[in-house]
């Protein structure tokens, strides 16, 4: 099997595959691309199972290069244009990458950094590389087994440095079933997502999805703003818009979601965190179509739960298996162990992490579940989510979800954290960002919805911040909240 291959199958050759600002590509010229993109890899020396690392915005030439990686054998490993020295640092050490493609404005900043890292990888210049791909001979697609490896994922970082998360060959396959099967998309569609490619959300749930579909996918070189996503959507007119929970906040906010409507949008999905209901409930009614709300992560690729009502309930996506993960505390909520066809292989040399995680081809993932009886999960959040205040489980998702219902319009963001009182007692505490020119009623509000929650569900202390800390994904790092208040208590 080969994963490029496989995505690349089904496009019609005169249907238009990729467009990115005022390029367009049909599915034709990009297979040709892809294929004479592998045989430009194999000519620098590229073998089966070396990796290459992409950094870059996205863009045409960075769908080619990524998949002309796969096409030869090799292993693609999308990186955050943006990424801190730090982390890239640790990147470039740890990843054993073969080569690195970037474009001219990554140079100086990559030649500093590969000149004090041990055997590091060679630098490939998207120009350059542009440049020479006319020419270049294509080649067939490399035959690999399902279980061999096609693409790294790094994950978000919002408990600690990024893992590089192995993908295998077969972690495409179901990659279409959610855009065709829960959102009815097919080939006529035109997918567009906020996020960037380097997101497992965006790589997985847009590109391979509509590539696989033979749909059109929309791509932005620019960074997501309200406004841009605004223009992108206006300019390119998706039938599908991937965002996150937090941009769909800020597009609320800056009064364009009715732009999107008349832009033709008919469907809107939400993932990488929690989807407030009053957020759901406020782009509904600005734009006449609610976003279906999904579970994915770095170690599935796709959406593997979903919710298409006001219920918050998520239902298992197509081929997915899962199965209580047992834990102590029969009353608490429990872990999930998953089976699809993209579940990852494992980490990248983070051997604890892996045996936690991966198990005989199933995942589990760091979040917890309510199982219901009529099948459907309620996602509680993650370990460290889950408070037990006077003998009871309590879920700071929901005093989120019920607290920025309470200040809609008010706040931009609230994340919730759990303490340890003077009395050596877990309490709640709140930070809150209030939306520009709104801060008394901000104040007003929330003070209100903190008195009509239930006792134990109230935050002891309240702290209003200029904005939240975020990883590139648009992920809260609630760790950076904790070492706030430790520092504040210290």
């Amino acid at each position: 099997m080969n994963a490029a291959a496989y995505l690349l199958a089904t496009g019609h050759s005169g249907a238009i595959a990729l467009e990115c600002g005022a390029q367009r590509l049909t599915y034709g010229e990009l297979r040709d691309a892809v294929a004479r993109a592998g045989g430009a890899w194999r000519a620098r020396g590229l073998e089966p199972g070396e990796r290459v690392l992409v950094f870059a915005p996205d863009g045409i030439a960075w769908v080619i290069a990524y998949l002309g990686v796969i096409w030869a054998g090799g292993v693609a490993v999308g990186l955050n244009s943006r990424l801190f020295e730090r982390e890239l640092s640790v990147v470039l050490s740890e990843a054993g990458a073969r080569f690195i493609w970037c474009n001219e404005s990554s140079r100086a900043l990559l030649e500093r950094l590969l000149a004090i890292v041990a055997d590091p990888p060679q630098l490939v210049i998207d120009a350059q590389w542009s440049a020479v791909l006319p020419a270049a001979g294509a080649i067939p697609a490399a035959e690999l087994a399902e279980d061999a490896a096609a693409l790294w994922v790094y994950t978000s970082g919002t408990t600690g440095l990024p893992k590089a998360v192995m993908h295998a060959q077969r972690s495409v396959i179901g990659s279409a079933d959610f855009g065709r099967d829960i959102l009815g998309l097919n080939a006529q569609d035109r997918i567009y997502a906020s996020s960037k490619l380097f997101f497992a959300y965006s790589l997985g749930n847009s590109l391979c999805a509509g590539l696989r579909l033979g749909a059109s996918v929309i791509l932005d070189s620019e960074w997501p703003t309200a406004e841009g996503v605004a223009q992108v959507v206006e300019r390119h007119r998706p039938t599908a818009l991937f965002s996150v929970p937090t941009l769909y906040l800020k597009m609320l906010q800056a009064g364009v979601a009715a732009r999107f409507a008349a832009a033709g949008v008919r469907r809107y999905v939400s993932a990488g965190e929690a989807l407030p209901a009053a957020v759901r409930r406020e782009w509904r009614e600005a734009s006449g179509v609610a976003p279906v709300s999904g579970y994915g992560a770095s170690e599935t690729v796709v959406l593997v739960f979903y919710c298409d009502d006001d219920s918050a309930l998520l239902k298992p996506s197509p081929r997915l298996e899962y199965r209580v993960r047992e834990r102590g505390d029969a009353a608490a909520p429990q872990r999930l162990w998953l089976r699809h066809p993209s579940i990852a292989l494992g980490y990248w040399q983070r051997p604890e992490a892996e045996r936690d995680s991966f198990e005989d081809g199933w995942f589990s993932p760091g979040d917890l579940f309510r199982r219901r009886g009529d099948g459907t999960l309620e996602l509680c959040g993650r370990d460290d989510d889950m408070l037990k205040i006077s003998g009871q489980w309590v879920s700071i998702l929901d005093v989120e979800q019920a607290l920025l219902g309470a200040s809609a319009g008010c706040v931009e963001g609230l994340a919730a954290v759990g303490f340890e009182n003077a009395e050596g007692l877990v309490s709640i505490a709140l930070f809150a960002v209030a939306a520009a020119g709104k801060e008394v009623q901000a104040h007003e509000r929330l003070a209100a919805g903190i008195a009509a929650l239930p006792k134990l569900k109230r935050p002891r202390m309240v702290k209003w911040v200029g904005e939240l800390p975020l990883t590139a994904t648009g992920k809260l790092q609630r760790r950076k909240l904790k070492e706030q208040l430790s520092r504040d208590a210290g």
